[in-house]
């Protein structure tokens, strides 16, 4: 049996109007995961809109651990409210360390 690689979630809570569209875009993270061949591990969830220490959080995980890829419900979320920076750069500073970055809905 082949073990299937690991792919990281993050959704930003504040780009979702309520608690049901934020188990439902978690659903679609598994739901992606599974159809392109991955185990889904940890989503990290940004619930505040001003702080970033949930994509930090990714971030550490991805620079200390072997899993290279990480998916989002839209690009947006990378972005979104994020004093990081735009999504492009987010997802640059992912894939520096290594992690491709896949959107469910890369609209």
């Amino acid at each position: 049996m082949t073990t299937r690689p690991t792919l990281l979630g993050y959704v930003r809570a504040d780009a979702l109007s309520c608690a049901e569209e934020l188990a439902a875009a978690t659903d679609s993270l598994a739901a992606f995961a599974s159809a392109e061949g991955f185990t889904l591990g940890t989503v990290y969830t940004e619930r505040d809109s001003a702080e970033s220490a949930a994509f930090h959080a990714l971030l550490d995980e991805v620079k200390r651990s072997d899993v290279r890829a990480v998916v989002v419900p839209t690009m947006n979320h990378l972005g979104l409210g994020n004093p990081g920076g735009s999504p492009a750069a987010l997802q640059q500073h992912l894939e520096f360390h290594h992690a491709h970055v896949w959107a469910v809905d890369p609209r």
